[in-house]
């Protein structure tokens, strides 16, 4: 099992790519499916925005696992793996925006990615036990792993990062632009097809 999320871990920022094929081979847009999309889309781009604001360039690393903090601050006080869920939003978002297969390509890319990060996250997890202890088994008992909680968790004897924009706009540049571009060209498809 360990191969596995290893494996899934190295090659996480590649699995969408049949996704995105699919939904421009088969895009069938409408103005609903944009607006509401994009929202869904944008809101999982802010979550990993903030996130990275905090976890900094760790958060980019194909090779093993680790990190240098606990994070516990911004969006990590609500759920562990904020990062993850803003790209299960994003992905999501995108579907939505382009209407291809709708519902069973959104629903099949959902799970898909549910699934690749809940292998990603058990390893992640057995190394932040490992490194952090109780700190980690802490939060770990008060944060969900994918389904934010109501309040922000708080520790004040977990030292914690700055939160710091420049970094996180730098570490999320390739996001951004990828972001940036699948968008443009569902939109671009769409007017294209429209006039």
């Amino acid at each position: 099992m360990e191969k596995l999320q290893a494996l899934v871990f190295k090659y996480r920022s590649y699995t969408p790519i049949p996704f995105l094929i699919i939904m421009l081979m088969f895009h069938n847009a409408n103005i609903w499916s944009l607006i509401i999309g994009f929202l869904i889309a944008l809101y999982g781009e802010f979550l990993r925005l903030w996130g990275v604001s905090y976890a900094g360039s760790e958060t980019r690393t194909t090779g093993k696992v680790g990190g240098t903090f606990l994070v516990i601050s911004g969006p990590f006080a609500y759920v562990r793996n904020p990062l993850y869920v803003g790209n299960i939003l994003m992905y999501t978002g995108l579907g939505i925006m382009s209407f291809a297969l709708f519902p069973y390509l959104q629903i099949t890319g959902f799970i898909y990615f549910y699934v690749q990060y809940y292998l990603i996250v058990q390893g992640e997890e057995n190394y932040l036990r490992g490194a952090f202890g109780t700190q980690y088994d802490d939060y770990y008992k008060n944060v969900p792993r994918f389904l934010p909680r109501a309040t922000a968790y708080k520790n004040p004897e977990i030292p914690q990062p700055s939160f710091n924009l420049q970094a996180g706009l730098r570490s999320e540049r390739r996001s951004l632009q990828a972001f940036s571009i699948v968008t443009l060209l569902i939109v671009v498809i769409w007017l294209i097809r429209r006039f």
